[in-house]
């Protein structure tokens, strides 16, 4: 199934852009869609899982499963979510690409009292409470088309109807991504893989963190042994690497790659990718 992700503030309206598209495929296009929901998946206490870290990353885990368990190449999968982490939709990009598929983004710009004055408007207990509102506000990492993995983007303002045919034609009338070494799955041949993955992606962040002292901000970092540089245009904090390492080594756990030697690259071009 060609994946659409849905992106924005929380009460930004992206399950009712999501109901629209989901209508509009069906209905003019005939195409079976199924509706992968962040607020099902939270349940009745989103406030509680969106206030403790472990509980919020286990919910992601399940909407990522839910999607890549659903994908197949004819009917669609709309992920209404957040989606405000850009390494999370990152992974989904690679695994549409595992699986052969298209996607695209609609991303709902809504100002952030606007949403937050729809958010008053639903049931008492449907509701954020404004420090969960302000902190999932300031986490969220706007999509950017320029970024292979938000694009296409289709950007919907209040008010605005989706464009429906763009999307369609986004998801069913272009070519998908072709899959690379990053994306395919492989046997796990080793049972040094684990310690191979830990140790070398621990030696591209500690490059990164010793090069920063002295490097200007900007400035491209070498790894040795990696052919490609880490350039992310800014001085990154440990605790970005340190995510971002967690990220890459989740990700690369499912989908482990033969050729242990590409590992530390791979790591560099998540990095570019994810912090760039």
């Amino acid at each position: 199934m060609p994946l659409l992700m849905l992106s924005g503030f929380p009460s930004s309206g992206k399950t009712t852009r999501a109901g629209q598209i989901k209508d509009y495929l069906e209905s003019e296009k005939g195409k079976k869609v199924i509706v992968v929901s962040e607020n099902e998946a939270l349940g009745e206490d989103k406030n509680g899982v969106f206030s403790d870290s472990q509980r919020e990353k286990e919910v992601r885990g399940r909407l990522k499963a839910e999607v890549l368990r659903t994908l197949n190449k004819d009917d669609v999968v709309i992920l209404d979510a957040a989606n405000y982490i850009k390494g999370f939709r990152y992974e989904l990009y690679c695994g549409s690409k595992q699986y052969k598929t298209t996607q695209c983004l609609v991303q709902c710009p809504t100002p952030i009292e606007e949403a937050w004055s729809w958010n008053l408007e639903r049931p008492e207990g449907e509701q954020y409470l404004r420090e969960v509102f302000d902190g999932l506000v300031a986490r969220y990492e706007a999509p950017n088309s320029t970024n292979r993995w938000d694009s296409p983007m289709f950007t919907v303002l209040p008010g605005d109807a989706p464009p429906f045919e763009d999307i369609y034609a986004a998801l069913f009338l272009t070519k998908p991504p072709p899959p690379n070494q990053s994306t395919q799955t492989q046997p796990l041949s080793s049972t040094n893989f684990l310690y191979e993955l830990d140790k070398s992606t621990q030696e591209v962040t500690s490059s990164v963190m010793t090069a920063q002292k002295t490097a200007t901000a900007g400035e491209a970092i070498r790894v040795p042994g990696v052919d490609e540089a880490v350039c992310l245009g800014r001085k990154v904090t440990l605790a970005e690497l340190a995510r971002a390492r967690r990220q890459f080594i989740t990700y690369s756990k499912m989908h482990p790659v033969e050729d242990r030697q590409k590992i530390m690259l791979l790591f560099v071009q998540y990095l570019n990718s994810t912090l760039g």
